[in-house]
């Protein structure tokens, strides 16, 4: 609870913080407005269309249920491969053997291409959930598993002995120094994987489902309506930046606290 209160006061502070990432977006929508008035919308509607066409998209009750639809998927394979992930490369990352030959497995991994998973997925579990699901887990399991390894491979050995000299209690050894230093490696590794989550589950959901956004964006093409497509492709980042930086930022923040050097 106090971890939960301490995050929920430092919310305010974190959010005036973004005043820099809210100035790239506006530059971002300001040179998204320059190209659509010079394209012309059937390129590239404006940002004000798209935003109308997404308010519309919601009155008539499709963005929502497919937007969890989508989230709920890009969710659940990012949650299965921060905890396998974590968990494998954390336990490979203790031994140099299990590190060894783990490497030759994850280049594997990361050097195939998530559209072949995805083929491989659908003849395994057809137009379900578990093909989106499986998809995410298995494109981004590489990235948290090596981020885990790094992590505990990284670990300062003097920084340790010195812990171990002073006899330090094993609860302050964890959360004090192996902790502080796992995660460091840890959140960046999750907030790719995280991103690749949503890009993932999108594509899987256009070739091989018949609901959620990466559906609504296939009916759209076939449409040939650019401000539905870009009002998807709005609300899919959209729900991405606020899953990041409202929910995984200010716990990294929170984590990495040590960082900060006091005044």
């Amino acid at each position: 609870m106090s971890l939960l209160r301490s995050w929920l006061g430092s919310l305010p502070g974190y959010l005036w913080s973004g005043w820099g990432a809210l100035a790239s977006l506006f530059l971002l929508l300001g040179a998204w407005e320059a190209v659509a008035v010079y394209y012309g919308p059937l390129v590239l509607p404006t940002p004000l269309e798209t935003f109308a066409r997404l308010q519309q998209l919601f009155e008539e009750g499709a963005a929502g249920t497919d937007l969890l639809i989508t989230a709920r998927r890009a969710l659940l394979g990012f949650t299965l491969s921060v905890l396998v992930g974590s968990v494998l490369g954390l336990a490979a990352g203790v031994s140099m053997t299990a590190s060894m030959m783990s490497r030759p497995l994850v280049t594997v991994l990361m050097g195939m291409p998530p559209i072949a998973w995805l083929v491989l997925a659908m003849l395994w579990f057809g137009a379900s959930d578990g093909t989106p699901v499986f998809t995410v887990f298995i494109a981004s399991f590489p990235l948290v598993f090596v981020g885990a390894l790094q992590g505990t491979r990284t670990l300062d050995n003097q920084l340790k002995q010195v812990a171990l000299a002073f006899r330090l209690p094993r609860r302050m050894l964890f959360l004090d120094i192996y902790l502080p230093h796992v995660v460091s490696y840890l959140f960046p590794a999750w907030i790719t994987a995280l991103g690749m989550s949503w890009k993932i589950v999108v594509m899987a959901e256009l070739l091989a489902t018949q609901d959620g956004v990466g559906a609504a964006l296939a009916v759209s093409r076939s449409h040939l309506d650019t401000s539905a497509t870009m009002a998807w492709i709005v609300a899919v980042v959209a729900l991405l930046l606020a899953v990041e930086y409202l929910l995984l930022e200010p716990i990294k923040r929170e984590v990495e606290r040590w960082r900060e050097v006091p005044s």
